[in-house]
């Protein structure tokens, strides 16, 4: 700071992330970006994690945000470093994840004159942020960075990006403090909601006779709170719940109501559920096409009701009867005290019949497999996972695959904010990064990716920023030599003809771990899984699990692309389900 109270614009942004509350940077430095850097050497109050790549900086960020529900923040450089965060500020803006990424950019002089490591980074991150800024006024540079952050976290969440040209970094100011109300005009105001449309929805949900709540995501950002109001509505109109694999964990696997995930892979009794409703509530969800499948046979007899905090999702995808625009713990809460004020609870419609009709669909056992003497089946590997760490407070992240699905499938969550994964976009090479977020948000905590080889290998430069920090991180790695989606989907779509889908040079994976330090095991007989899972936890220290499975085994159920819920398969044997109100598949 110089002899007239003032700092150069970069100790401006470090001092404001503090006052924003951000306690952890994840980053990488680059010529554009070295006054940050340098305030940053100077300041003491963040903690930066170095990682190996701009990409997993962004993911290492979004796991620090989806498991605290705080902003995660992200430092990278000009030119690549930005373009290389973009396919991660995507995949926030697809699950609403607040983050806030600062870029270094050329001096503004040199702006548009092709400079080194120059990119128009504002343009390229415009389509896949929730806001972006390029600073050219050195004096805007406090109240931008207040207002990011007040940007990405109202409303629905999402990344915001500001790009710091080197002479606005370097510049004098005065340090201007983050005022109580912040610019209104780019953020979230919420319209009143409408008393009278939480009487109708109430007065629909008390009358139905198969009613289903599905919820997704919007839950999990609302916060905790949210998650204990759900559950309570559910209880309280003993109704059948269904959540997409972002909702996972609001409304606990344990609940007797809880169908299991619905969707293209999801159980047989959720999406049979949701096709046979007379009435459906959608809280905090977007109907993607992953859990609609053909939308003009989505849920065809129900009155819909949709419950969002972000207008422009409501109706965009299914045309609904009732659309509230509300933050789901308030919309809830309301429609709650409504039920309960307007209405004797003896007076809820009976759902015997529907229930029976769900247990039907239930005694089909569409997630049962066979496990033979030897080759692990990858639904046992997660089985086994899953109850040797049931007792634990254990996060999981995954990337993106077959393994990805079992993992919605097998592995339980009672908890909002355990389960990272991406939904959305669907980007391999999360997981890894994702767990950095995580360890080094929840340090006593086990946390698990579980990943395919295909995926690990998108980003296993991470496992150097691992090692750096010291995270106990345990890589879980369903291993079988395909990349497993893409050849499921070759068998089922297009005649078997493996195109590019399998991997004839994988690592020794044991030997990759050692070079970095890390140990490594190896399982490929059901025998000894229990005992290499045991010994995976127990380790002080990060590792990585090679856990040989069964190199074709196919991913079911599964809504084939185009179909409708009661058209799934649920073997390779099966040609499709279709499926009456009785419950018997017709295969």
């Amino acid at each position: 700071m110089s002899k007239d109270n003032k700092m150069t614009g970069a100790e401006a942004v470090i001092t404001a992330l503090v006052e924003n509350g951000v306690e952890v940077i994840f980053g990488y430095p680059g010529g554009a970006v070295l006054p940050l850097y340098d305030a940053l050497f100077k300041n003491k109050k963040i903690k930066h994690v170095l990682v190996r790549h701009e990409q997993a900086a962004v993911h290492a960020a979004e796991g620090y945000a989806r498991s605290t529900g705080k902003v995660g923040c992200v430092l990278v450089t000009s030119g690549p470093g930005a373009t290389n965060a973009i396919t991660g500020l995507t995949d926030a803006l697809m699950d609403s994840v607040p983050i806030v990424c600062l870029s270094g950019q050329v001096p503004t002089h040199l702006i548009g004159t092709d400079a080194f490591q120059e990119a128009d980074t504002t343009g390229i991150s415009r389509p896949c942020t929730k806001h972006n800024y390029l600073v050219k006024n050195a004096d805007l540079l406090c109240a931008t960075v207040h207002e990011a952050f007040e940007i990405a976290s109202s409303g629905r969440p999402g990344p915001v990006l500001i790009d710091l040209p080197k002479d606005i970094q370097l510049t004098n100011i005065q340090y201007i403090k983050k005022r109580t109300k912040i610019n209104k005009i780019l953020t979230t105001v919420l319209p009143q909601i409408d008393v009278e449309i939480i009487s109708q929805a109430a007065d629909l949900l008390i009358n139905s006779k198969k009613p289903i709540i599905y919820a997704g995501g919007g839950v999990v950002n609302a916060g905790l709170e949210a998650s204990n109001l759900l559950t309570e509505l559910v209880n309280l109109l003993e109704a059948p719940v269904t959540l997409t694999l972002m909702g996972l964990g609001v409304v606990s696997n344990k609940n007797k109501n809880f169908l299991g995930m619905l969707g293209m892979h999801g159980t047989y009794e959720a999406n049979l559920a949701m096709h046979n409703c007379d009435v459906m509530l959608n809280v905090g969800a977007r109907f993607d096409d992953r859990v609609t499948g053909r939308l003009n046979a989505f849920a065809p007899k129900s009155k819909k009701i949709h419950i969002d905090i972000d207008k422009s999702s409501i109706n965009k995808v299914v045309h609904v009867d009732f659309g509230i625009v509300g933050d789901c713990k308030e919309v809830l809460s309301l429609l709650i005290k409504e039920i309960k004020k307007s209405h004797n609870i003896k007076s809820i419609q009976s759902k015997s019949s529907w229930w029976n009709q769900i247990n039907n669909w239930r005694a089909k056992n569409s997630l049962g497999f066979i496990q033979g003497a030897t080759i692990i089946k990858p639904q046992q590997a997660i089985k086994s996972l899953y109850e040797k760490t049931i007792d634990k407070d254990t996060y999981v992240t995954t990337e993106v695959g077959q393994h990805q699905m079992w993992a919605a499938q097998y592995f339980g969550f009672s908890a909002p904010k355990h389960w990272m994964t991406s939904g959305g976009l669907g980007t391999m090479g999360y997981g890894l990064p994702s767990s950095v977020g995580v360890q080094i948000a929840h340090p006593k905590s086990l946390v698990i990716d579980i990943s395919g080889e295909a995926s690990f290998l998108m980003n296993m430069q991470e496992l150097s920023t691992i090692v750096q920090y010291n995270l106990p991180i345990k890589i879980f790695i369903l291993n079988n030599q395909w990349m497993g989606m893409v050849r499921q989907w070759q068998e089922l779509n297009h005649g078997s003809r493996y195109s590019q889908s399998y991997t004839s040079s994988l690592p020794d994976f044991i030997m990759l771990a050692k070079s970095f330090g890390i140990k490594g095991l190896r399982v490929d007989d059901v025998s000894n899984l229990d005992a290499t899972i045991d010994e995976m936890i127990n380790t002080n220290g990060p590792v990585i699990a090679d856990i040989r499975v069964e190199k074709e085994e196919n991913c079911f159920p599964m809504i084939p692309s185009g179909a409708a819920h009661n058209e799934m398969i649920l073997s390779s044997d099966d040609k499709g389900a279709d499926t009456s109100e009785s419950g018997l598949a017709l295969v």
